[in-house]
């Protein structure tokens, strides 16, 4: 199976049909949301990100602020599942509302995922290759997380100059980041299956390599639906 299979233009229909076979193949159990993670409290400077909670729903509890939004992103788009919050907050901040009178939510699904983990299994599996995510510096496939932590004045838009959009700057901002869980069990598996490598132990790997405050979903689209249902306005980073 080439790990590239869900890039085509077929790329929804395959993923679903793949969701469905893998389903049968790795029992329903292996889709279920995995419920042994412990809560904690990683430190990053001044800042301190909580990293998934136990509970999904009580994630999504946290949603406080008056001005609400969710960003979902199913798809590498450039810059864009970073910037726009980043936007989002500056121009809310521009017309009175500070960042914490603000509740910014950012999911990654389907071909999204990668930008949820670390930079060792970007190198390890070829994310950039995988899933057609280009360093925005290189312009070629990243082989490294590019919006996990990176130099200061990395990234720059016209007419707002350089912008804090690193994963971990906007998590300092108050951005909630989630990842769909049913996205990695697919990829995971076709992974594993092109590898020769157990679907259940890539898996694994993949989740214990998400990156701090990255808090995993069921689903992207079960995400979707309590961002709206906590009053988050839909935004698609299409």
């Amino acid at each position: 199976m080439e790990l590239n299979m869900l890039n085509q233009p077929t790329a929804r229909r395959g993923f679903i049909g793949f969701l469905a076979s893998g389903a049968a193949t790795l029992g329903v159990a292996s889709l279920a949301f995995p419920l042994t993670m412990k809560a904690g409290v990683e430190s990053t400077g001044n800042n301190k990100i909580e990293t998934a909670p136990e509970d999904p729903d009580a994630w999504f509890a946290k949603i406080k602020g008056k001005h609400r939004i969710v960003f979902d992103v199913t798809h590498p788009k450039e810059i864009f599942p970073f910037a726009w919050p980043r936007v989002f907050l500056l121009t809310n901040e521009g017309t009175g509302s500070a960042a914490n009178d603000c509740s910014v939510v950012v999911i990654l699904r389907h071909d999204a995922i990668p930008y949820a983990m670390e930079d060792k299994l970007w190198s390890k599996y070829k994310f950039g290759e995988m899933f057609k995510a280009d360093d925005p510096a290189t312009k070629a496939a990243a082989t490294r997380n590019p919006f996990w932590k990176p130099q200061k004045g990395t990234f720059k838009v016209p007419g707002f100059g350089e912008v804090a959009i690193g994963i971990d700057e906007l998590q300092a901002s108050g951005v909630m980041f989630c990842v769909c869980d049913a996205a990695i069990t697919v990829y995971s598996a076709a992974t594993a299956d092109k590898m020769g490598l157990k679907a259940e132990d890539v898996k694994k790997e993949w989740l214990q390599g998400l990156l701090p405050g990255m808090q995993p979903v069921p689903s992207g689209v079960w995400a979707v639906g309590r961002a709206q249902e906590h009053g988050c306005a839909y935004c698609s980073v299409a």
